[in-house]
């Protein structure tokens, strides 16, 4: 996806996967776990590529990882 927000995205997704290792979930079971595919997970995760999630899926995210959304922005 092209978007303005191409650096955003890839803390975003870069952040989802360090909580998701730091809590011993591979994508595949972090998927289940948010309800999505494996495939959606590893589009978040991707470095070089720019992947939005929905308001929804970007809660039950932080939900599922135990952490406030805030800390998926975070520096």
């Amino acid at each position: 996806m092209e978007t303005k927000y191409h650096e955003q995205f890839i803390r975003f997704g870069l952040k989802v996967q360090y909580y998701r290792k730091l809590r011993g979930m591979t994508q595949e079971t972090f998927a289940e776990a948010i309800g999505k595919s494996w495939s959606f997970v590893a589009k978040i995760e991707s470095p070089t590529r720019s992947f939005g999630v929905s308001m929804e899926t970007m809660f039950t995210i932080a939900d599922v990882l135990n952490v406030p959304v805030s800390k998926l922005f975070e520096d």
